[in-house]
């Protein structure tokens, strides 16, 4: 195990040094880094091309600066003689200074909808492939295709146009039209008879159901002003906060697992008392204490998992730790939304932002800020989420009816194992394995696709350091971008490679 590292390692290295060798020298090349002082008016403008020039070297060939660069990198790894230099930009700012906060912006707009495009990706994909050929199949299965063949910025430009400038409209007079109403009902209950399938009459009762329902929750949202002064209560965090414990218990234990349902009513009985006496304490959160409540959160779910699990611990703890999480995240939620109302009226009734990733001098404490932060990245989220969560839903699709073909899924069903745990235990791990090598390769790509979001939706992340570097032909930013790509597409390549040997017992590492 340790020689594979050492051995991967040193190919990174050498990958890594022929790619920014390359990448250097078309950087370089690329423009002219002295345009815009050549046609300057200015007095003094020989003078600023001379400083510029001895500033950044540029009398010296680009393989030679590739290599002043890199000694520069050298001094990151071994800090000596000055400590971690990637150079200056042509406005003398260090890219050591310029890249963590660029990085920090661009991290808030990825992670996200990097986790959710794997989880609901992964999720449409085995059910798509248990209802394979289906109406919710070839419904799945055209939505996908449609979204990967969309344009990153075409994506980014219809949501601000429907999405922010629409509901923004929308919240001056929050009243919806019967015609919506039933439009939206017809939708909803087209989609979810689609996913329930059967027969006829199941597949009408669904759709009915669902048609009514929905129409009837929004037209009573729409009546008492929900939209304008939304909130949650009691009522929706006990009632959602159950419903979580129920389906994580459904999907990963089945409902007639005592062990499970009652780890997960321990944890779902904590959320709901820690929602009544944590009020006070909310009021006076920094994101310290947020993020210490959420660690000892998750730590409960697991403790309470160890002690109720008995033969079957590693499942409970599972279960614990999903169930205290989730409801924790309501509980959250809940008081999120009771700001919602000042934070609004702060910015001035418009929420949903089209540009930026902050209010400029906005004042207010941790749950103001939090939601503004969340208005501000929704848009770049779903942008990026809707375009990277279609490739995801075809490899799991591909990947479970792969799975369920083999021996063992037969087998297993032969026992007259339930068709839940023949799916989550036996196929739901063997199926992940083709996913680890596209979750290598797309984080990459997601950081390289932020570039066009960033820019649409004017966000000072990477993104918007590599174009204003790429624009002016100013390498030094460019090759610190390069730098954070490639360590995290080698990072992450490393990482498929040992999980490869955690989801299949017959790959190891030697």
């Amino acid at each position: 195990m340790v020689s594979f590292i050492v051995r991967r390692i040193l190919v990174s290295i050498l990958v890594l040094l022929a790619a920014s060798f390359i990448m250097y020298v078309l950087a370089a090349n690329s423009g002219n880094p002295l345009q815009d002082l050549q046609g300057s008016n200015s007095p003094n403008r020989q003078a600023l091309i001379e400083a510029r020039i001895a500033q950044q070297h540029l009398d010296v060939i680009p393989p030679l600066r590739w290599v002043l660069w890199l000694g520069g990198v050298a001094k990151c790894v071994v800090p000596v003689g000055g400590g971690c230099d990637l150079g200056t930009t042509f406005a003398n700012q260090p890219v050591t200074v310029l890249l963590p906060s660029a990085m920090v912006s661009t991290l808030q707009l990825v992670t996200l909808a990097f986790i959710l495009a794997i989880v609901l990706g992964i999720a449409l994909g085995i059910v798509t492939a248990l209802r394979v050929y289906s109406g919710f199949d070839y419904t799945i299965t055209l939505f996908s295709f449609f979204l990967f063949s969309l344009p990153s910025f075409l994506m980014a430009v219809l949501l601000k146009s429907f999405v922010a400038l629409g509901y923004n409209s929308f919240l001056a007079d929050p009243h919806i039209p019967l015609s919506t109403l039933i439009v939206v009902g017809v939708v909803l209950g087209v989609l979810v008879q689609l996913a329930v399938g059967g027969p006829l009459r199941r597949r009408l009762v669904a759709f009915f159901a669902t048609g009514i329902l929905s129409a009837l929750i929004l037209g009573l949202l729409s009546a008492a002003d929900w939209f304008t002064h939304p909130q949650l209560g009691p009522v929706f965090v006990i009632l959602f906060t159950a419903a979580i414990g129920f389906g994580i218990v459904s999907l990963l234990a089945g409902i007639h697992n005592r062990r499970a349902i009652l780890t997960a009513a321990i944890n779902v009985l904590i959320a709901i008392i820690a929602y009544f006496a944590l009020q006070g304490l909310f009021n006076i959160s920094s994101v310290g204490t947020l993020l210490t409540l959420a660690i000892v959160t998750v730590a409960v779910g697991l403790i309470s998992g160890y002690f109720v699990g008995g033969y079957d611990r590693g499942l409970m703890m599972r279960i614990g730790g999903l169930t205290a999480f989730l409801s924790a995240g309501v509980v959250l939620l809940d008081r999120f939304v009771q700001s919602w109302d000042n934070y609004v009226a702060l910015i001035g009734g418009r929420p949903i932002a089209t540009v930026g990733s902050q209010t400029p001098s906005l004042g207010g404490d941790v749950w103001i800020t939090g939601i503004d932060t969340y208005t501000h990245l929704l848009l770049p989220t779903i942008s990026l989420l809707l375009i990277s969560f279609a490739g995801y839903t075809r490899y799991s699709r591909s990947g479970m009816l792969e799975v369920l073909d083999q021996d063992y899924v037969r087998t297993a069903r032969a026992k007259g194992l339930p068709e839940r745990t023949v799916i989550v235990r036996h196929a739901f791990r063997n199926m992940l394995i083709p996913i680890a090598t596209l979750i290598a390769t797309d984080i990459g790509a997601l950081l390289g696709g932020a570039v066009i979001t960033e820019t649409v939706f004017a966000i000072s992340g990477m993104g918007a350091l590599f174009n204003s570097g790429l624009q002016r032909t100013d390498v030094n930013p460019i090759m610190g971008y390069f730098l954070v790509i490639a360590i995290t597409a080698i990072a992450f390549n490393f990482l498929a490679d040992l999980a490869y040997a955690a989801l299949d017992p017959r790959v190891r590492v030697r």
